[in-house]
């Protein structure tokens, strides 16, 4: 007798069929919890979609658990009516979960956005402090919500936004109490946070408790070495090692989604596997029973997690070696898919908001292809070349094609050369994790963590050099049809080339049919995708009025407009990075530009000038703060720039632009958004416009006091991305017909806000957003102004 994964059959040659009937009955019961965990999984999206309805799906999901047990006596497939209870009994216990937290939830978004007054939370940071452009983000626990003298107690997640230069007292961090006073909104449907609290300041009150309190020291440690080591390498390293991405900048970033490498910077599973296996490893060598190694691997692993923060790939990741270190003390070695499917559902049941979670999925989704799809592509891709090479490609190619629909749905585009990056950065990832999380551990000894760091740094650097070089070969992202509906159509030429793959060389007659429909699905689908791509990508111009006057461009959380008169051109903004400008620039045609305005200087309105650099003659911007600033126009090259006031003026083609803010020498409004440059330009060929910037209410409204608006103005540029902050006074004084809403998709600040929307739509105007509708261009015509939308609103 033989022992395959635990089960006793017989010593027989291995091409037998009763080897193969053990085999398959093996992987039979390795997948008997899959259906618990997607049953688990499509409950709890429903739930926290719809919480109202959680507690009628609760009672059904136990009621009908209860009548599969009370059934189990009379029916004959007990193992698939065990497998139907687990899975009602997991659906009962997640959608459970939110009936009960609903409530609570719900009062807190009743009480804080209640009453039309500032509100002041007390909260303890539940995740890592993230900086998007100018503020700080993070996940918190909040004990109590005060709105004046009332206060409502209770815990209810929220996310705190606060502008960086507002936080008071040291230590914000993983585990740290905070007071943040500002307004709230509630959060998305399915969001674990229930308000999103946008807070003026930020008072640190305790710092976080002692472990997390170290954990946040090696951190910041690693980061300052890894910082005297040469970039870009010295940027991945702390990711690389425990997740810390603060050092990395926009381009290198920008560089490893391109490659398909950003997964590398989010610590997940092949982290803690290694972290479990030297724990384990050091504690045989030791001689310790086999409980010993066990409990010093889950120690080893509790303070993984603690280090590097429990973001939702990581906790996924942590629960399933837990589990699995569990099952080795208790003699039954679990399948990997059983594994993973345990670790999904008891996950699920614990938070349902993870169900939502993009980075959830995507380390479930990734864990899942390398367990089922790896194996077989490999053996489909040994016909062609060597097995170690098959064996090397199907890794990062399962895991591609997988994880592929998912990430259209954060970012219409594919990677080209994906699996080819992988590849190459594959041998150098555990070498810089193990070394980079020495060197974290050993900051108590500066001599030997700074020899770890540049040891680790070797292979940071390859994996850096292997991102900036792919990313920067032709056709290295390809442009995909955005949506489900994009999502869908990767998700069925990903199968159908799989299948092609796992099933080369079978000579049957349904594999020869199935090769030649699945091939031409495949030319099909992927000419589709191509010619959609075309229509909505290089081609669209193509369609649209060649008469066009402004255009917003589509470069996400940003500002960029483009202006043209007589065959000059106007660039207002760079929007955050500079590849979007230069894809929107090259669709419209513009090579050269006459003048930019820099309206100020945050990110998302300067952070792309790189795109425009020995591209402008003039540049006109508003006050200047920070060194930063000054470094935004370097990389503009060898134009003019000059520094504008109110009343400043000149013309672009047969067109005349006129400065409307800021006042000169005005120190009420400090650089930044309410000092930022509102411009107006109209001509023959330029419909009356105005562009507000950045301006809050209160600049918006010193504007207005000043005069120099001579409405009705056609166009605006609606200011701040439509926040909530805005001066519905001057939006009347404007009187538009059209507003133009410059804003990413699913971006963090709930731009546009539903105060901006009521007002225009009162004022009757026609609203033109780049999140949904891309590429907007207006023109004028013999009635007014014409708007052209890349796609239908």
């Amino acid at each position: 007798m033989s022992v395959i994964e635990g089960h006793p059959v017989e010593r027989i040659e291995p091409r037998s069929r009763r080897v193969v009937h053990a085999v398959d009955r093996v992987g039979a019961r390795d997948m008997r919890m899959v259906p618990v965990a997607i049953a688990a999984w499509a409950v709890a999206l429903w739930a926290v979609a719809v919480p109202a309805s959680a507690g009628a799906v609760s009672i059904a999901a136990w009621l009908l658990a209860l009548g599969g047990v009370l059934a189990w006596r009379w029916v004959g497939a007990r193992t698939a009516c065990a497998v139907a209870v687990l899975a009602c009994a997991a659906a009962g216990a997640v959608s459970g979960h939110v009936a009960l937290a609903h409530p609570v939830r719900e009062a807190a978004v009743a009480f804080a956005t209640g009453g039309g007054r500032a509100i002041e939370v007390e909260v303890v940071v539940a995740s890592k402090v993230e900086r998007h452009g100018d503020a700080l983000w993070f996940d918190a626990e909040a004990a109590a919500v005060r709105r004046g003298a009332d206060s409502l107690l209770g815990a209810v997640p929220v996310t705190v936004s606060v502008p960086q230069d507002a936080v008071s007292g040291a230590g914000l961090d993983l585990g740290s109490t905070v007071v943040a006073r500002g307004s709230a909104q509630p959060g998305d449907a399915g969001e674990r946070a229930a308000l999103v609290v946008f807070a003026r300041e930020v008072q640190v009150t305790s710092t976080p408790p002692a472990g997390l309190d170290l954990a946040a020291e090696l951190r910041d440690g690693l980061v300052e070495r890894a910082s005297a080591l040469p970039a870009p390498g010295a940027m991945l390293l702390p990711g690389l090692a425990v997740g810390d991405t603060r050092a990395v900048s926009e381009d290198l970033d920008a560089a490893m989604k391109a490659a398909s490498l950003s997964h590398l910077t989010a610590v997940s599973g092949a982290n803690c596997a290694l972290v479990v296996g030297i724990a384990f490893g050091a504690a045989a060598l030791l001689g310790a029973a086999r409980g010993v190694r066990v409990a010093v691997a889950l120690a080893a692993l509790a303070g993984f997690v603690v280090l590097v923060t429990p973001e939702p790939s990581v906790v996924r990741a942590a629960t399933m070696a837990s589990i699995a270190l569990l099952a080795l003390v208790l003699g039954r070695v679990g399948a990997g898919v059983s594994v993973l499917a345990l670790a999904t559902t008891v996950l699920v049941i614990a938070d349902p908001w993870l169900s939502a979670s993009y980075g959830f999925v995507l380390s479930v989704v990734a864990t899942g292809s390398l367990l089922l799809l790896a194996r077989p592509l490999a053996a489909g891709l040994s016909r062609w070349m060597p097995s170690p090479l098959a064996l090397a490609l199907s890794v990062p190619l399962a895991a591609q094609l997988a994880c592929g629909p998912v990430l259209v749905l954060l970012a219409p585009e594919v990677p080209a050369y994906g699996v080819v990056a992988n590849l190459l950065a594959a041998p150098a990832a555990p070498l810089v994790t193990i070394a980079g999380l020495a060197a974290c551990l050993a900051a108590p000894l500066p001599v030997l963590a700074d020899g770890l760091a540049a040891v680790a740094w070797v292979p940071s650097a390859w994996i850096a050099a292997t991102a900036q070089t792919v990313s920067a070969l032709p056709g290295a992202r390809v442009l995909w049809p955005p949506g489900l509906g994009g999502a869908v159509l990767l998700a069925l030429a990903g199968a159908t080339a799989g299948v092609l793959i796992a099933r080369a060389g079978r000579i049957g007659a349904w594999d020869v049919w199935a090769r030649r429909v699945g091939a031409a699905g495949l030319a099909l689908g992927t000419g589709a995708a191509v010619g959609a791509t075309a229509l909505t990508g290089v081609a669209g111009p193509l369609a649209a009025p060649r008469d066009w006057a402004i255009a917003a461009c589509d470069v996400g959380q940003g500002d960029a407009l483009v202006v043209r008169s007589a065959g000059s051109v106007a660039v207002i903004d760079t929007g955050p990075e500079p590849e979007p400008l230069s894809s929107c620039l090259a669709r419209l045609g513009v090579a050269r530009v006459d003048l930019l305005v820099l309206t100020h200087f945050d990110v998302d309105h300067a952070g792309g000038a790189a795109a425009l650099r020995d591209r402008v003659g003039t540049v006109l911007h508003g006050p200047l703060g920070e060194a930063a600033d000054a470094r935004a126009l370097d990389e503009l090259g060898a134009a003019q720039r000059i520094q504008v006031a109110a009343g400043a003026t000149g013309m672009l083609g047969s067109a005349r632009w006129r400065v409307l803010w800021p006042r000169a020498a005005s120190a009420a409004f400090p650089a930044g958004n309410d000092a930022s440059v509102v411009i107006e330009i109209a001509g023959p060929d330029v419909p009356r416009s105005i562009l507000l910037g950045d301006l809050s209410a209160s600049a918006q409204a010193a504007l207005l006091g000043t005069g120099l608006l001579a409405g009705p103005y056609p166009v605006v540029k609606v200011a701040h991305h439509g926040s909530a902050d805005q001066l519905p006074e001057l939006y009347g004084e404007i009187g538009p017909s059209v507003a133009l809403v410059t804003v990413g998709a699913d971006n963090d600040y709930g731009h546009p806000r539903e105060e901006i929307l009521t007002t225009l739509a009162a004022l009757g105007a026609s609203v033109a957003r780049t999140d949904r509708s891309g590429l907007v261009l207006v023109s004028p015509s013999p009635d007014g102004v014409t708007v052209w939308r890349e796609r239908p609103p």
